[in-house]
């Protein structure tokens, strides 16, 4: 049987899946961490995924392999191929001013005409800006900027600086795919075309960016082994997921995402949702916000308790929580852009402040602010059928039956797993074959639409004091 490799090189770690090309069974897995902080150094990266292809048992019997990872980081190169200085992560903030100096130069709905996204510090034009004006001899010696899978695609390849590389530092083999391009702010998913202009405002001059590659392309090969295009994570995500017109995914891991497959552009001039490229050839608009699992994490240790002690609490308690609210804008909030906002808990009274209302307002308050984002990408046009609810906190009993009172349409959880990685495995799969796999997703819970009206009445009273 064709095996076939997926790599999902996130923001904390690297994982890869090894699959059966045929059924897409999962034959054996590694992993690897990557170090912390906003500010990483790429050969860190590098590192992890040789780390984390040893602990897979290798690539000898592997046919193909495709890299998803974290989107919007900035791997600025010179002209032998080195890294300039640590990439700037997606969660640097650094770069929230320049974002600000380029709406104002160019023009919000500018920007969404040209690039399907409005800039805000995580996109990749203004780290580029920040770099430009805060470390200008850096900026100067850029002769190309990649995004983290991009880089890693290139090294893969057998690309890298002269000297510590097969074939040497060329920068005219550095290839993307339209998923994660369109988290630039240099790019545009419509016309499939960088926007050099943009690029040039931001950094200062023009450089080398990677040639955008087709869903079901190549970007080469080493030896036998073929590798694919790779992709953006929320891209990687939904191709791993099989997502398709009328899905909405909603992610919960440290940051939260709601997503769904469009076959047509998304243009929010309010920046509210980012006309994305998915990595299929349509689109992914998506919301993200900053506050998702770390929400529970930190109710969970308020109340001395885990996860699962959490979720035996909430269901003590009922939709509303009796009045208790949580607006959970812990690390300032990204949706809506409130960088500077803080948590809030409001309709306390001796009846509510019990532990099981605090622990179901901690639940509600953290799918409302997801809820908030789904309302966002519905009035976008998006007409969604089922949810499939994924991440960390997706198995929790509290979150399934919360998430079907709240989102208004049936919930679908399925079988935890890898699902970036696997979307690389799907992308690898499909250079193989010449077509898109069409493998089955296991699932673990389904949910029929619930609503509770209570829940998003009393959070929208709580929010509107932001």
């Amino acid at each position: 049987m064709p095996l076939v490799a997926g790599v999902d090189s996130s923001t904390q770690s690297c994982k890869v899946v090894i699959v059966d090309a045929d059924s897409g069974a999962l034959v054996r897995s590694g992993r690897a961490t990557h170090p912390d902080g906003t500010a990483v150094p790429p050969a860190a990266w590098w590192d992890a995924l040789q780390t984390a292809i040893a602990g897979a048992g290798g690539l000898d019997d592997v046919a193909a392999i495709s890299v998803a990872g974290q989107q919007h980081g900035m791997v600025a190169l010179d002209e032998q191929g080195n890294v300039i200085r640590d990439a700037l992560l997606w969660n640097d903030t650094r770069s929230a001013g320049a974002a600000r100096q380029l709406i104002e130069e160019v023009g919000a709905a500018e920007y969404v005409r040209r690039t399907g996204v409005v800039p805000v510090a995580s996109f990749t034009a203004t780290k580029l800006r920040w770099l430009r004006d805060a470390e200008p001899d850096n900026a100067a010696r850029v002769a190309a900027v990649a995004l983290p899978h991009d880089w890693l695609t290139w090294r893969l390849r057998g690309f890298g600086p002269a000297g510590q590389s097969p074939l040497g530092p060329d920068l005219a083999e550095l290839t993307t795919d339209r998923s994660d391009a369109s988290g630039t702010a240099y790019f545009s998913p419509t016309t499939g075309d960088y926007d050099r202009e943009l690029l040039v405002r931001a950094l200062g001059h023009d450089a080398v960016l990677p040639r955008v590659l087709g869903p079901g392309e190549a970007a080469g090969q080493v030896g036998s082994l073929i590798v694919g295009p790779g992709a953006g994570d929320n891209a990687g995500a939904a191709l791993g997921l099989g997502a398709a017109e009328g899905d909405c995914v909603v992610s919960i891991g440290t940051s939260g995402t709601v997503f769904a497959v469009t076959p047509e552009p998304v243009r929010d001039a309010t920046g509210t949702v980012a006309g994305f490229a998915d990595a299929s050839g349509v689109f992914l608009p998506l919301v993200a916000t900053l506050n998702a699992a770390r929400v529970l994490d930190a109710i969970a240790g308020l109340l001395g308790v885990d996860h699962a002690g959490l979720a035996e609490l909430a269901a003590q308690s009922q939709p509303g929580a009796h009045g208790a609210v949580l607006v959970p804008y812990f690390e300032g909030e990204r949706t809506p852009n409130l960088p500077d906002a803080t948590a809030g808990l409001t309709g306390l009274t001796l009846a509510s402040t019990t532990r099981p209302h605090l622990a179901r307002a901690a639940v509600e308050g953290m799918l409302c602010g997801l809820a908030d984002g789904l309302d966002a990408v519905i009035a976008q046009g998006v007409q969604p059928r089922r949810l499939l609810l994924i991440g960390g906190a997706a198995l929790n009993p509290a979150v399934q039956t919360t998430a079907a009172q709240l989102f208004g349409v049936p919930v679908h959880v399925p079988t935890p797993g890898e699902y970036v990685a696997m979307g690389g495995a799907v992308q690898a799969g499909w250079v193989l074959a010449g077509r898109r796999p069409a493998w089955v997703v296991d699932t673990a819970a389904e949910l029929a639409a619930d609503p509770q009206p209570v829940i998003r009445e009393q959070y929208a009273r709580a929010r509107s004091a932001y």
